[in-house]
């Protein structure tokens, strides 16, 4: 009689814990200072250096 009890209880306790929702919340401003700051990682940029050119930098081709 005693499992008979056991089982549902446990089962209920693996459903409530497997309910629960963490959630992070990043403040915008700080987020993107730090994303400004690993893509000035990435760049490398030197004072001085110009970046790579862009696509909307490089002149259409013509005929």
């Amino acid at each position: 009689m005693r499992n008979m009890l056991l089982i549902p209880l446990m089962a209920s306790l693996l459903a409530v814990s497997a309910c629960v929702t963490i959630n992070i919340y990043f403040p915008a401003a700080e987020a993107e200072k730090a994303a400004d700051k690993i893509i000035d990682d990435v760049w490398q940029i030197k004072k001085g250096e110009q970046p790579p050119a862009t696509p909307a930098d490089t002149p259409a081709p013509t005929k």
